[in-house]
């Protein structure tokens, strides 16, 4: 199994302009990636053309919509996934859906399973039901959505279907970054996976604050990169051997309780 390198995009978000997001994140690609073969992997922030909105009747978008046309023209030219979640409207249900979109333009799609409630987001969107698991070039990723990180058993790796790394796209408030940081840490270790959280900037619409600290880590916990509060790319190159090496020399995994969850046919 070849090498796969994941590239992070941190950046502040318009408020409920997706026109100026597309364009400003695609600017933001264009300066760190300059040209196809860079990158296997492009992850964006969670809802990353509207920010983290309530407002779904007047800002969704029907599914399919122009944001999924402009992740696959960004992963045909990077020949690359790209990947993040979008405020969706799909028959007369919202949803906070994130679109995993391949370079040959098909794509996958994972609705968020936990909905914040002290936002109300239960009250406007539509759980997801199943969990997805991805291969691309020879890796097993699981892409989940913000919240979804306080829950570990819906993050759980299976055994018996294990994935290799565990992704998360998030609007995750400044005042409880030490949390973001911890349980980060804490999923990678328990699931003994190369962890991807990737979080916007900013200030949004709801006077919320942002700072950031999009991150990789290794599976005992340690940070292989950080983006801090800076707007940026973040590119690294995730090592096939030591993972395995480790989990050989290290099968907790195989002691893991034997129950499963639904995923995503």
């Amino acid at each position: 199994m070849n090498d796969l390198t994941i590239s992070l995009v941190q950046a502040s978000l318009h408020w409920h302009d997706p026109a100026a997001n597309r364009a400003q994140l695609a600017s933001l690609l264009a300066s760190a990636l300059p040209s196809a073969g860079l990158t296997d992997l492009i992850v964006l922030p969670e809802m990353f053309t509207t920010g983290f909105s309530m407002n779904a009747a007047t800002q969704a978008e029907e599914h399919p919509g122009p944001t999924l046309a402009w992740m696959r023209a960004q992963a045909a030219f990077y020949d690359a996934v790209v990947t993040g979640s979008v405020l969706t409207r799909d028959g007369s249900a919202y949803y906070n859906r994130l679109l995993w979109v391949r370079p040959d333009g098909s794509y996958s799609t994972y609705d968020k399973r936990h909905l914040f409630r002290l936002a109300g987001e239960h009250e406007v969107y539509t759980p997801g039901t199943c969990r997805l698991t991805e291969e691309w070039r020879g890796w097993r990723i699981r892409p989940l959505i913000c919240y979804d990180l306080r829950f570990p058993v819906w993050s759980r790796n299976d055994p018996r279907q294990p994935y290799d790394v565990l992704l998360y796209v998030a609007n995750w408030p400044q005042p409880r970054a030490e949390i973001w940081r911890t349980l980060l840490r804490a999923r990678a270790i328990e699931n003994m996976a190369y962890t991807v959280g990737v979080n916007r900037l900013g200030t949004d619409g709801a006077g919320h604050e942002y700072s950031g600290q999009s991150a990789l880590l290794d599976i005992h916990g340690e940070y292989l990169a950080q983006a801090g509060n800076l707007q940026t790319v973040l590119t690294h190159t995730l090592k096939a051997r030591p993972l395995y090496d480790l989990r050989e020399k290290l099968p907790f995994l195989l002691d893991a309780d034997e129950f499963s969850l639904p995923d995503c046919k």
